[in-house]
């Protein structure tokens, strides 16, 4: 039987993936009725004392949320049939808002305020459910420039944005890096696949010379690549490793014949694109214990087509340094539970670390971020990688095997 927290938890995700889908009408997401679980028959014939003080706890609780039970007759200690909650019934969008708080009812109210607007100045806007989302993460200063923004290109004043930048758009009352950083709001409403803009810069990566021989000489110790740019490094790297967080990036102790990358972001199709780094013979990515963590982890993965070592991303460091986690993001929002994407390219450990912080059973902080594990532990983890890479190289002569067999067995990872 789900305790009242995590029924909370429950309607927090219903309301963060469908709440759009609801104000808008293309989905009817609530009245719903939460399943609590179905106990085994054993544990109520065997220990019904303890399910009926959690069925009390839970109606109590439920009496003061306004949220309905319903029951089953099931048979328990002793042979008596004792009635046990099955469901717990939310009635509206507005009542789940008011039970999940977390600023819930006032983020709905702006919503419908926006959708009513919306719906009066762009009456043809395609998929409004998809657009108000979209939207929700717009403060009302930009909301009111996106309606300047998008009167004005379909008013066709937009010849005089074709072959500029975003921040040459010449809208006024409208700062220069504000259509570069909602250009996506201002297609949804006009209905513009394309806005005539000049293409974006060519991706690029920064990094850190880590040897220590390099770093003496006086030569630049900070660099960057510019992608479809020439550009050879100072030293080709026998060591990458690739940090989520800058600072870790920055201040990864030195190493020799090794540098130290600045993440990008999900997928690494932008460090990929330098073959000297890709194909590195030791690469290692290292990120935050969460959600985002395992994802980038498998996307850099299938970007670089091979199996990239991980480092302190595993139990055993979740364990260590859980209590200095968080449940929050870098915006003050409440991390939530979630449904797994298919990942296929973590390793098991990886992949039980990353269930566990999307379970909403999960009692423990769903984010530990790799700053808050010392560095000094980081580059022990990096040089026990490169001494067993290098072991098994020599038994496995690189012209004997093919490329994307060039790696250690699963077995042989993240053992100290």
């Amino acid at each position: 039987m789900k305790s009242p927290d995590a029924l909370v938890v429950d309607i927090q995700r219903r309301l963060a993936g469908k709440w759009q889908l609801h104000l808008v009408g293309d989905e009817v997401v609530f009245p719903h009725a939460f399943p609590l679980g179905r106990l085994d028959a054993t544990t109520l014939r065997r220990d019904y004392a303890s399910v009926h003080a959690r069925t009390v706890h839970l109606q109590d609780w439920a009496r003061v949320a306004r949220i309905e039970l319903d029951y089953e007759r099931r048979e328990a200690q002793g042979g008596s049939m004792q009635a046990v909650p099955t469901h717990a019934r939310v009635d509206s969008i507005d009542h789940a808002a008011a039970i999940a708080g977390e600023g819930w009812s006032a983020r709905l109210a702006r919503a419908r305020e926006r959708l009513s607007i919306l719906r009066e100045r762009h009456a043809d806007a395609s998929d409004l459910g998809r657009t108000l989302r979209l939207l929700d993460s717009y403060s009302d200063v930009d909301f009111e420039l996106l309606l300047v923004v998008t009167g004005w290109y379909l008013q066709d004043f937009s010849r005089a944005a074709l072959g500029v930048t975003p921040r040459q758009v010449p809208i006024p009352g409208v700062h220069a890096k504000w259509l570069q950083s909602h250009r996506a709001g201002v297609q949804a409403l006009t209905g513009l696949a394309d806005l005539g803009l000049l293409p974006a810069h060519p991706p690029r990566i920064h990094f850190t010379y880590l040897d220590p021989d390099h770093r003496a000489s006086g030569a630049r110790i900070h660099d960057s690549a510019t992608v479809g740019d020439a550009f050879a490094p100072a030293y080709r790297p026998e060591v990458v490793v690739i940090s989520e967080n800058k600072d870790t990036a920055i201040h990864f102790p030195p190493l020799a014949r090794g540098i130290s990358v600045e993440g990008v972001g999900k997928g690494g199709k932008t460090p990929a694109a330098f073959p000297w780094l890709r194909d590195a013979p030791v690469v290692v990515y290292w990120g935050d214990i969460d959600r985002d963590g395992f994802e980038i982890l498998d996307g850099y993965r299938i970007d670089f087509d091979r199996d990239i070592d991980s480092i302190l991303m595993d139990p055993t460091t979740y364990v260590t340094y859980e209590e200095f986690g968080t449940d929050y993001d870098q915006y003050g929002k409440l991390i939530l539970p979630g449904d797994p994407k298919t990942v296929g390219k973590l390793h098991d450990d990886e992949r039980e670390m990353y269930l566990r912080v999307l379970d909403a059973e999960h009692m423990g902080h769903r984010r530990v971020e790799q700053e808050r594990i010392p560095l000094g532990l980081a580059y022990e983890a990096v040089q026990s990688v490169r001494s067993r890479r290098a072991k098994w190289a020599l038994g496995h002569p690189l012209e004997s095997i093919e490329p994307t067999d060039r790696f250690p067995p699963r077995s042989h990872r993240n053992q100290p």
